[in-house]
């Protein structure tokens, strides 16, 4: 099944699309002030991916197949010319927003990003001082000439091109230099509270090196000082034909990431053309593929500057996560597991069960052995400490390391290495397969026997993130689905065929047949005239044979709900193609990054939740798992927490339209009830 070219919309636009919503938080007057700021450098850090990854891939595709179309029917050059033109418009909002809005509304708020023109003499004298201690004496200015070509930028890297008269020190004329603000540097300085008159007081990074450039090109005139930054192609690639080291392989890769091709330049608004042509030639790119900013080039900087700020007020209220009441009665958490399933949907609930899990089972004496995948984990994971310990104390400790895991690949090499050094068994996946399963399996010895305990998540092993991300977990000791989890292990880290699965699906085997299975039921038995109904809630909807079944299926009168954070290149709500499926997005203080398949089956409601996307990569790229969820009280939370309360949001739900835009879902203030997906969920299993 491929579903028509006509039918299918642009990935590409579809993401751009995405960080629009992103950037309706930072314009919406109801969301607090810093928050918004928040919001702003969020999608700044999204369209560095975007360029990265997207635009990177399009490009290597454009020079390899510039004529051959892409499953919009779309040549990889005809989506570039049109997602840059939209990537143009959305970063010049981003600007406008913050220095029309944003930016004046902090300065009522005494929350001040000062100009150089307002600096006052203390100030300046304060900030002269700062750059001679802080910033002079690492800093490396470059003269360019035939000895001193063009110095290798580093990736997405704060620089400034300067235009010089005279001569330098050996009476070389020169009339350029670059030079490289080194990352160590932080982009937003705060000024001392006795030069800040009662205000936060803010000062960019390149404010200070424009004020300043002169002191660094002494006996020299400088003409002019102009902020540029290059964002490369980051995809790390690694030859499967020719590798015998994995872990040796992405190290290197790691390295050469900062110093691929170029895919973007940004530069000031006031930087003269000719210095534009200059680096567009240098870089080897074309006109369109520069931007001109009004304002820092690096904005995902700001994201720092709340934290800086001790300003409640204007940020979310704090919202505290809940523990069950199950884990403050007294006894291990091995009993409790032995007597229920538990299931948990951070961040409303607390990630600290999941950690104390690991805890226990790393000094359990009774525990033999501990499996577990790691996608991401964060800089100071203490599930890895634990693993550690457990491997130092004489357990068999196995760890599979996705060290492909995007953009986290530096801190996954670090923690392979720490628990090889702990004697842990470290496994890199699969080659070819990233490992994107996120499980835990622990084997215990009781009255002579071996027990399983296992938790299986829709998300990642990171602490960080469990604080900010909607995700589930699963804790169970059913023997069928520790027994599958064994099963996985093995074909992971051993070699062999894969064995039959008890009550779970896997990608690359059996998880996508048994979606297109699901919708199939689905289909006969609305053909039936028997109720049907398909929920699904996922990040991104890109799988073309998933999406032509729920074509199939919305023609067959299947009633049809998805919630889709993120890409989604299905055209809901097409006559006679798709006018019973709604799609519709949920952007909010959290980010929505749960998995969560529903098929109603004649009442029996098949409920699972997965760590898969409907994605090529999750079905057919990736190893991945999604478990049915069988006990009666827990499929009712998932259904309720993952769907009927999503449905009914009217604060923050967006609904998609065919032609790919997407409009605030309306609230009627007279005849509405305030439905906030993430309040209604704190309140239900939050803590306040």
């Amino acid at each position: 099944m491929n579903p028509n070219n006509s039918n299918i919309l642009c990935r590409e636009s579809s993401l751009l699309e995405f960080n629009r919503r992103v950037l309706a938080q930072a314009l919406d007057e109801s969301t607090p002030l810093l928050e918004r700021l928040k919001f702003l450098s969020i999608v700044s850090s999204n369209l560095d991916e975007f360029f990265e990854v997207r635009i990177a891939a399009l490009k290597r595709l454009d020079k390899l197949n510039p004529d051959s179309p892409l499953i919009n029917g779309e040549t990889p050059r005809e989506i570039l010319k049109n997602v840059r033109q939209k990537a143009r418009i959305l970063i010049d909002e981003q600007y406008k927003l913050l220095n029309d809005n944003i930016i004046p509304a902090l300065r009522k708020e005494k929350i001040i990003f000062l100009k150089r023109e307002e600096w006052t003499k203390e100030q300046s004298k304060w900030i002269e001082e700062y750059f001679n201690q802080q910033i002079k004496p690492i800093i490396t200015p470059i003269g360019l000439d035939p000895a001193h070509p063009f110095p290798k930028l580093l990736n997405k890297s704060l620089n400034f091109i300067i235009e010089l008269e005279g001569s330098d020190a050996f009476g070389r004329p020169t009339n350029l230099a670059v030079v490289q603000a080194p990352r160590i540097l932080p982009r937003v300085v705060k000024l001392p509270e006795h030069l800040s008159n009662g205000a936060d007081v803010f000062v960019f990074l390149s404010s200070i090196i424009h004020d300043r450039i002169q002191d660094v090109f002494l006996g020299m005139n400088v003409k002019g000082c102009y902020q540029f930054r290059l964002t490369r192609d980051s995809e790390l690639i690694v030859d499967d034909d020719d590798l015998k080291d994995l872990l040796l392989a992405v190290q290197g890769e790691l390295h050469e990431r900062q110093y691929g091709k170029a895919v973007r330049l940004e530069v000031a608004t006031n930087c003269p053309e000719r210095l534009v042509k200059y680096l567009t030639k240098l870089f080897k790119l074309e006109d369109d593929e520069v931007y001109r900013v009004n304002g820092p080039v690096n904005l995902i900087r700001l994201i720092a500057v709340p934290d800086m700020i001790n300003r409640p007020d204007l940020k979310f209220p704090p919202k505290i996560p809940s523990i069950p009441e199950i884990f403050k009665n007294e006894g291990s958490v091995f009993e409790i597991f032995r007597e229920q399933d538990v299931l948990l949907h951070h961040p409303y609930q607390s990630f600290q069960p999941v950690v104390d899990f690991i805890q226990a089972a790393s000094k359990d004496p009774k525990v033999v052995a501990i499996k577990m995948t790691i996608y991401r984990t964060g800089s100071n994971s203490d599930i890895i400490k634990a693993l550690i310990a457990a491997a130092l104390s004489g357990k068999e400790v196995t760890v599979v390391v996705e060290l492909m895991a995007r953009f986290d690949e530096e801190a996954n090499v670090y923690w392979a290495n720490k628990l090889e050094d702990a004697g842990a068994h470290v496994v890199y996946g699969v080659v070819g397969y990233k490992v994107h399963a996120k499980m835990i399996l622990v084997v215990r010895k009781e009255n002579n026997e071996l027990r399983r305990y296992g938790h299986l998540g829709t998300g990642n092993y990171h602490q960080g993130t469990s604080k900010l991300y909607t995700d589930f977990g699963l804790l169970t000791a059913d023997p069928d689905i520790t027994a599958d989890m064994n099963e996985i292990f093995i074909q992971i880290t051993g070699l062999g065929h894969a064995g039959q699965l008890k009550k779970m699906y896997q990608s690359p085997f059996t998880l996508h047949q048994m979606l297109l299975d699901s919708i199939q039921r689905e289909i006969e038995n609305a053909q039936q005239g028997k109720p049907a109904k398909i929920m699904a809630k996922m990040n991104s909807l890109v799988e073309p044979q998933l999406i032509e079944a729920l074509y199939e299926a919305s023609q067959a009168g299947v009633e049809v709900d998805l919630i889709v954070r993120g890409i989604c290149i299905l055209k809901p709500q097409v006559p006679n193609l798709s006018e019973n499926i709604r799609v519709r997005s949920i952007i909010g203080r959290l980010l929505e990054h749960s998995r969560v398949f529903y098929f109603y089956n004649n009442g029996v409601e098949n409920t699972y939740i997965s760590s898969a996307d409907w994605m090529s990569r999750n079905m057919f790229g990736r190893v991945e798992t999604c478990v049915p969820i069988l006990n009666q009280e827990i499929k009712r939370r998932v259904i309720n927490e993952s769907f009927t309360i999503a449905l009914k949001d009217n604060q923050r739900a967006w609904e998609m339209f065919g032609d790919g835009s997407y409009k605030r879902v309306p609230f009627d203030e007279k005849n509405d009830k305030t439905v906030n997906l993430h309040d209604e969920l704190f309140s239900l299993l939050g803590s306040n």
